[in-house]
């Protein structure tokens, strides 16, 4: 599901695409089979054009992708992971409103 500030990331390319990211980076750990991710892919796609050129937005499906998800302790989805300058910074778990997802992304630009 890759749209233009969207880009997916897998097991094999995630130490590329964020951690050696310069600046911020947000990845999206998900599954076709979960609502709550669902319904917030569409404020996701939003933020990602608002932040475009600030924040790298990535989608991780866990099903294909087990690595990362078990590496970062994922428990839950949707999780959010914000990165900057390739280290962990933030977590997000559950779907948040979009105001609080906003503020999430404005904290850690």
């Amino acid at each position: 599901m890759q749209t233009k500030n969207v880009i997916e990331v897998s097991d094999a390319t995630f130490a590329q695409e964020i951690e050696q990211h310069e600046g911020t980076a947000v990845i999206d750990l998900w599954a076709a089979w979960c609502g709550p991710c669902r319904m917030i892919a569409p404020m996701l796609e939003e933020l990602a054009g608002e932040y475009a050129g600030k924040v790298k937005v990535a989608k991780l499906d866990i099903d294909a992708n087990p690595a990362i998800p078990r590496r970062f302790n994922v428990r839950s989805i949707p999780t959010l992971l914000f990165f900057k300058g390739g280290k962990l910074v933030d977590t997000v778990v559950g779907a948040l409103p979009r105001p609080m997802l906003a503020a999430r992304f404005e904290k850690n630009v």
